[in-house]
């Protein structure tokens, strides 16, 4: 029996550390205020870029690493991975989390707003 709750605990911490990523926001009011992003990027699993990168798969990709996109020299020697937190805090102020990006947006300020963009990110990367 001590045997069976110890590989259930191993099996619930497998599962959640497996488990995509997730933010709070709500997806369908995300697509909405993805309009403004759309302007620039696309979101679609058969590739292409428009003026900015496909963001399709964006969350837990490493950042700089869509093929065929010509990043700023400040994008491409970022490397990092892009989770919530990161993408969050990009959205706030693209040019003051990556001073030298050549996004040309001013962030979205509202918490709830960069939530729900994300969480629209992740629900169309399915």
């Amino acid at each position: 029996m001590k045997l069976l709750r110890c590989m259930s605990a191993l099996v619930a911490i497998s599962l959640a550390a497996a488990s995509p990523a997730v933010a709070k926001g709500d997806a369908a009011k995300g697509k909405l205020v993805f309009a403004q992003c759309a302007v620039c990027h696309k979101i679609d699993k058969a590739g292409g870029n428009g003026i900015g990168p496909n963001l399709y798969g964006v969350v837990g990709r490493p950042s700089g690493s869509v093929p065929g996109f010509a990043y700023s020299p400040a994008l491409t020697k970022l490397k990092i991975t892009w989770t919530v937190e990161k993408i969050d805090g990009f959205l706030t102020h693209p040019a003051g989390a990556v001073p030298g990006t050549r996004m040309p947006f001013a962030g979205i300020k509202d918490p709830a707003s960069r939530q729900d963009v994300i969480a629209y990110l992740i629900a169309a990367s399915r």
